[in-house]
């Protein structure tokens, strides 16, 4: 299922990558940096703009200027045992000036061609 293109969306990828639709990245004005928090109880984790030397970087997922920003925080998502086993896509919404994700809110399993094609070859 592909997102509306205005609708922000991040996907946690395999692996601890998110992947931050240009819509998303908006809703804490384009930052470059930004920390990561973790609501254990409620399972959100919160992007929060920082200048921080610790902070984390975003980086644009492609030369090509799509607005999609990706995030490395694979020691993030290990370190509190966030499932990564499989990529999801999110809904994310805007709270004190972070960008909040909701594991246990609505999501969307990503699958990839890759994916597809495993899958396949796996059926024969």
């Amino acid at each position: 299922m592909a997102p509306l293109a205005k609708a922000p969306s991040v996907t946690l990828q395999k692996r601890g990558i998110f992947s931050i639709n240009q819509t998303a990245h908006k809703l804490i004005d384009a930052a470059q940096t930004v920390e990561l928090l973790f609501d254990k109880d409620n399972k959100i984790i919160a992007l929060r703009p920082s200048g921080e030397p610790h902070a984390y970087s975003l980086r644009p997922q492609s030369s090509r200027d799509s607005g999609q920003m990706i995030l490395s925080a694979t020691a993030f998502t290990q370190y509190y045992g966030i499932d990564t086993s499989v990529s999801r896509r999110y809904k994310p919404y805007e709270e004190n000036g972070m960008l909040c994700i909701a594991l246990e809110g609505p999501s969307t399993v990503v699958r990839g061609n890759r994916s597809k094609a495993d899958v396949s070859a796996r059926d024969d």
